[in-house]
């Protein structure tokens, strides 16, 4: 087994912050981490090849310098290794936070200074902890690590792809108020572990792993990376003035106080839409798809946490 690294630099993360403090950090990771393998991505299927590689190599311990899109990539990719190779070692994963959003660093407690992220990584131990699942149309299928979520946050993520609307600051919020004005409740059947728990429109499904999403919303303030549960939230068809009245309630949690607003926890989740094909958010990520399955996959991931 070998004692390097894998880096994973997405230079492009945070408007191209990663890139800039790349040259700061990287002699503190070789102080810390010891040897490095450093692999630049340009786009996801560049992750991918570079983890085959490292794991041909005996590399067990990998590295995210990005934002929570560069997280969504590896960890798809790591766990497409553990299916194929259930006897090998398994990949221990760590995240430097240097994205826009920073989400999954917030609910893991990670240091937002990159200086002391290294520390924290370097002197962190592997534990378990849970993934997403969620399979669509038939045949696709992601694994996320953060939120997964159907609606208008998924119309949310489909405006923020456009390139220009990520340079101007504050971005996802202006979009996802943007999105409030036009999005259209669509009808969603919810069944959790089996048993149907909402029959009705809403404005968004939320099946989330962490707390955060959105840029720093505490969509999902009582979820754990590590109980084996999903945090299950759904909005109901409320009038649109509502909605968007209630809307920066979302950042200190007290959305959850609503009576519009109902949250439960459960270990699978099936949404289906019979108004078609349903806007989807995986760590970010935009996705369209219908008869959604979630599983979550407890304990699925190593990752090093700091003390």
């Amino acid at each position: 087994m070998s004692d390097k690294t894998l880096i994973v630099l997405n230079p492009h993360a945070g408007g191209g912050r990663a890139g800039r403090l790349w040259t700061e950090i990287e002699p503190l990771l070789w102080e810390e981490l010891g040897e490095l393998v450093v692999a630049v991505t340009q786009t996801p299927e560049d992750v991918a090849i570079h983890l085959d590689k490292a794991r041909d190599a005996g590399l067990t311990r990998v590295v995210s310098i990005g934002g929570d899109g560069t997280n969504h990539t590896l960890v798809n990719a790591i766990q497409r290794l553990a299916d194929t190779n259930p006897d090998a070692p398994r990949m221990t994963f760590a995240h430097l936070p240097i994205g826009s959003g920073q989400d999954f660093a917030r609910a893991a407690k990670i240091p937002y200074n990159p200086r002391d992220a290294v520390k924290w990584i370097a002197h962190g131990t592997p534990q378990s902890i849970d993934l997403g699942h969620v399979q669509y149309n038939g045949d696709e299928s992601r694994h996320f690590l953060n939120i997964a979520s159907v609606g208008v946050s998924g119309e949310a993520d489909r405006r923020m792809m456009n390139p220009r609307r990520k340079r101007l600051p504050g971005a996802f919020k202006l979009t996802a108020m943007e999105s409030f004005l036009f999005y259209k409740p669509r009808h969603t059947k919810i069944w959790l572990d089996g048993e149907l728990w909402y029959d009705d429109k809403s404005w968004i499904v939320v099946v989330a792993n962490g707390v955060y999403f959105g840029h720093g919303m505490a969509i999902a303030p009582h979820a754990q990376i590590n109980d084996g549960l999903f945090e299950v939230l759904v909005v109901e068809n409320v009038p649109r003035w509502r909605v968007i009245k209630a809307f920066n309630s979302v950042y200190s949690g007290k959305h959850l106080l609503r009576d519009d607003v109902r949250h439960t926890r459960a270990h699978s989740v099936t949404v289906e839409s019979r108004d078609g094909k349903l806007d989807i958010d995986l760590d970010g990520e935009y996705a369209k798809g219908e008869h959604l399955q979630f599983t979550l996959k407890a304990g699925a991931l190593q990752m090093l946490v700091g003390n």
